[in-house]
């Protein structure tokens, strides 16, 4: 008759092969070295843009030296394959074009990948500075609302509430945010009183 304690190691046996051979997996995915970090650089810059932030973060998860990782960054940004001037420009010109989001909303993203605060206000300016951002929210709301006849929209505090949060999470300022709901409010009087709900994220 096996020993009961025998027997718990026995029962646990496969948790623990199993525990060392994934720590055993995630160990080798560590063993990348000079031009192995290279080329895993260049296959992930081939699937998609990436800030340096962002890059740094990623190869530093698969780097057996970080000293490889500053080299591998210093390297793409000789060849070109690396700026984050561009990558902020081309992602706010793509928030602008496929979401139409506010200003906000793009400097936030931005940031959120690791791109420079400085950096990502001025390339975002730069990509902005010919847009009506009011227009862009007559826009949001012609579009999120286009089943509700115009003359029913904003009736009551709690639909401008609402309305004022999605836009707020989109990117838009608060002022430009009021003059634009008046032009749509049933009562636009309801907006000199009206208290705006703090921002939240669940949009």
């Amino acid at each position: 008759m096996i020993p009961e304690k025998d027997t718990a190691r026995l029962l646990l046996f496969p948790v623990y092969s199993a525990v060392n051979r994934t720590f055993m997996e995630e160990r080798k995915k560590r063993t990348l070295e000079g031009e192995g970090l290279w080329s895993h650089a260049l296959k992930l810059l081939g699937g998609r843009a990436h800030s340096t932030g962002e890059l740094r973060e990623k190869l530093r998860r698969r780097a057996a030296r970080m000293t490889d990782v500053d080299d591998v960054l210093v390297r793409l940004k000789d060849h070109g394959y690396l700026n984050d001037q561009r990558f902020a420009e081309n992602f706010a010109a793509s928030r602008l074009a496929n979401d139409r989001f506010g200003k906000t909303r793009v400097v936030q993203d931005l940031r959120q990948r690791r791109v420079a605060p400085a950096l990502a206000e001025r390339a975002v300016c730069q990509v902005y500075q010919d847009v009506n951002e009011e227009a862009l929210i007559e826009e949001w709301i012609r579009r999120k609302y286009r089943l509700a006849p115009r003359e029913g929209l904003f009736r009551e505090d709690k639909d401008l509430a609402a309305a004022y949060r999605r836009l707020l999470h989109a990117g838009f300022r608060t002022g430009d945010i009021v003059r634009v709901l008046k032009r749509f409010a049933k009562d636009p009087d309801l907006l000199d009183s009206f208290e705006p709900p703090e921002q939240t994220t669940e949009e």
